[in-house]
């Protein structure tokens, strides 16, 4: 069980850190890198390449601005690929959360919210329990946990309103 994860820059590692233990959590092998599609796109289509035969399972691409890792990444794979747009200082992340979503029939990424390297890890994990039974079972008692959280919530509330 392996996903890997790749930001355009170390400034974004504090964005892609929830979605790296969220992970390692499920017991998933995470390989973490930092390549520019811009500045090394040489590095990241040889990472990409052992991505594409070390038994990566789903690749999660973060980057902001212009944003043209997520598709760079899903130009070069068929593994599934999903886009996390990261906000910047301008635009707030609307820039990137374009970028991404608008790539090309044929070469899809799956995006989250900006800055949504959380709900990246969850949809990795969604896609892996297809093939694995453990990260399946986990997911199916974090979801009921969530619920269990919401409904007492939500007594909580009735009783202080009653």
């Amino acid at each position: 069980m392996k996903v890997a994860i790749i930001m355009g820059s170390t400034s974004d590692l504090s964005k892609v850190e929830p979605a790296i233990e969220i992970l390692k959590d499920y017991g998933v092998e995470v390989n973490v890198r930092c390549l520019s599609a811009h500045r090394a796109h040489q590095a990241l289509s040889a990472f990409i390449e052992e991505a594409n035969h070390d038994g990566t399972e789903v690749i999660i691409a973060a980057a902001g601005m212009a944003a043209a890792l997520p598709g760079v990444v899903a130009s070069q794979t068929v593994l599934p690929v999903i886009g996390v747009p990261l906000s910047s200082a301008n635009l707030e992340g609307m820039d990137a959360l374009l970028s991404i979503v608008q790539m090309p029939s044929g070469i899809p990424v799956a995006t989250v919210a900006i800055n949504g390297s959380k709900n990246a890890a969850y949809l990795a994990l969604s896609i892996m329990s297809i093939k694995h039974d453990e990260i399946k079972e986990k997911l199916l008692a974090y979801r009921q946990d969530m619920e269990d959280a919401a409904l007492k919530a939500n007594e909580e509330v009735i009783n202080k309103y009653q």
